[in-house]
């Protein structure tokens, strides 16, 4: 277990200014996590599922609540509100079979429209890496829709080497490095 995941808890900016958490998740985030769900416009839905659901299902909701934080981690963004809290986003990895020697996870993202291009996929790609690094993890993997321009665009930005397959059926397979960038020279 990767008790730096587990605890994980760290305030940030957005881009329009709104303060935002983003934390590990936890079981009691069933409900909220589900209202993230809903919120979801279909086709977000699809870019991220790659099919049209219209619920996380129970199964869904006990594997993304409740992750071990070694082989799969997850994480969610929150806003405050009168009552508490409410999820805006999410991201997560989940390790790979090691068939290629190389520690890999694959990774993934969902944000509502909303907030979409306030910065928060980057956050979740950043707090991600690092504690994917301090479990080991040499390498990302996503499956892409081709068209999911703005995830392409988060992958790309992050300073991360990335590989990006030929599309293949609409979709694209990203590969970020997960080594530590070596400092540049004064």
């Amino acid at each position: 277990m990767n008790d730096a995941a587990r605890r994980f808890r760290e305030a940030f900016t957005l881009r329009g200014g709104s303060v935002a958490v983003v934390r590990a998740i936890r079981p009691d985030d069933r409900d909220r996590l589900q209202a993230a769900f809903h919120a979801l416009e279909p086709e977000s839905v699809y870019l991220r599922y790659f099919s049209f659901k219209h619920e996380l299902s129970e199964a869904d909701l006990d594997r993304l609540c409740d992750p071990d934080f070694h082989e799969r981690v997850v994480l969610v963004v929150t806003l405050p509100t009168e009552a508490g809290e409410i999820i805006v986003g999410s991201g997560g990895y989940v390790t790979l079979p090691a068939a290629t020697g190389a520690r890999a996870a694959e990774v993934a993202f969902a944000v509502e429209e909303d907030v979409q291009g306030q910065g928060i996929s980057g956050k979740l790609l950043d707090v991600l890496t690092a504690l994917a690094r301090d479990d080991g993890i040499e390498r990302f993997d996503a499956e892409v829709l081709a068209r999911n321009l703005p995830m392409l665009r988060v992958f790309a930005r992050s300073g991360l080497p990335m590989t990006v397959s030929p599309e293949e059926d609409g979709v694209v397979h990203v590969q970020l490095a997960l080594a530590p960038i070596a400092p540049s020279a004064p």
